[in-house]
């Protein structure tokens, strides 16, 4: 089989599919790697790595896609993107199928089989495939560097001739593996920091990492799935979710949002009215503003000030850490290839919930079931 690397073409987009150790692993089991020119530059990989592990140059994308019976990538693909594959391509990628109905559509009607890694399972069995907490890991790590470097005060408590000057004090919204990640980096630059979470079952990691606990009195069966994931909350859990926060919110420096709900938009916990609540100076990083955002005052890729408060959204966190975040993704990605291909073909084994889970379009249908009733209700109205 042939696999194929794309350079990204979404702007901002700085990360690879495949870094050389990873086509290594391809070309050692028996595949052949076709890697579009270019494809690794912006995360400090060139076409001489590239090949020195085993793989062919195309000089463009639509000389990848006339060779390539498999495309891995990182961003969904666009429309005009999904006009050079061929019926029958398998693509790899972030896929985010809810939210890009329009190329889903258009993948299911050119023949192509699309997998949405974002849709891994949670299972002993797919952690080495994880892209998503992979690079929530990251956002994290830098979430938390950009909130220390847009406090106008130290993380850390200072002992000075000027006198003894506090530490920082930092709220995290969600203890995922952003959130997680966020307190373990705030703690280690010397903050004083609290954390939130409708979870009540992730009360010991947060306070393994050396965080307050804030919990919400509520009933717990309706605040996880299966998997572990927050579920969207009723109206009366969500005002009093608000309520907590509020409560808090005035009490730290810095707020870091990162509450995500799969499949849905990420949900409000900071209105434009609770952000009147913190001092001047203050900062809210809000982790789910590619999502929509945690803080109703968010503007996604924007810093801007509302009642003295700085509220940041980044969207380009991952391609800052191009290097790593692309070393970590493609050891996600190739993961999964080889189980979806263990012998060089594609092996559809519906019974496998990773290959069950993942797939999103084949032979002309939209198999993911959430996407097509999304699309299906969409045609209706």
């Amino acid at each position: 089989m042939t696999v194929g690397i794309t350079k990204e073409r979404l702007d901002g987009e700085n990360r690879v599919a495949a870094t050389p150790e990873t086509v290594k692993t391809f070309v050692a089991k028996g595949f052949t790697v076709v890697v579009e020119s270019g494809a690794g530059v912006a995360s400090g990989v060139d076409d001489h790595a590239y090949e020195e592990a085993g793989a062919k140059i195309a000089k463009d994308a639509a000389a990848v896609a006339s060779q390539a019976e498999m495309i891995l990538r990182v961003a969904p693909p666009s429309a005009a993107e999904v006009e050079s594959f061929k019926t029958g391509t398998v693509v790899v990628s972030f896929l985010f199928p809810g939210s890009n109905l329009p190329v889903v559509d258009k993948l299911a009607q050119k023949g192509v089989t699309t997998f949405a890694v974002e849709l891994i399972p949670r299972i002993t069995r797919a952690q080495s495939m994880d892209a998503l907490s992979a690079m929530s890991t990251i956002a994290g790590y830098k979430g938390a560097l950009l909130a220390a470097n847009s406090l106008p005060k130290f993380f850390p408590m200072f002992m000075t001739a000027a006198g003894t000057i506090p530490p920082a004090k930092v709220f995290v919204l969600g203890a995922g593996v952003a959130g997680l990640q966020a307190i373990a980096t705030c703690k280690r630059l010397g903050a004083i920091v609290e954390a939130f979470d409708v979870r009540p079952s992730v009360k010991e990691q947060v306070e393994s990492l050396g965080a307050r606990f804030v919990a919400l009195q509520v009933d717990t069966s309706e605040l996880e799935d299966a998997s572990g994931y927050a579920k969207e909350v009723s109206k009366d859990t969500h005002e009093k979710e608000l309520e907590l926060i509020t409560q808090r919110m005035t009490k730290n420096d810095v707020v870091i949002t990162t509450a995500l709900i799969p499949g849905r938009p990420a949900p409000v916990l900071i209105t434009r009215e609770m952000v009147k609540h913190m001092a001047r100076g203050s900062v809210i990083i809000d982790l789910a503003a590619p999502n929509g955002g945690n803080c109703e005052a968010t503007v996604a890729g924007k810093s801007v000030e509302v009642d003295g408060v700085t509220v940041i959204g980044p969207t380009t966190l991952l391609s800052e850490m191009a290097a790593d975040a692309s070393k970590m993704y493609s050891k996600n990605i190739a993961e999964f290839v080889l189980n979806l291909a263990p012998e060089g073909a594609v092996k559809l084994d519906m019974e496998d919930q990773i290959i069950r889970d993942t797939l999103v379009t084949h032979e002309g249908k939209v198999t993911h079931e959430p996407t097509r009733l999304a699309m299906e209700k969409g045609a209706k109205s």
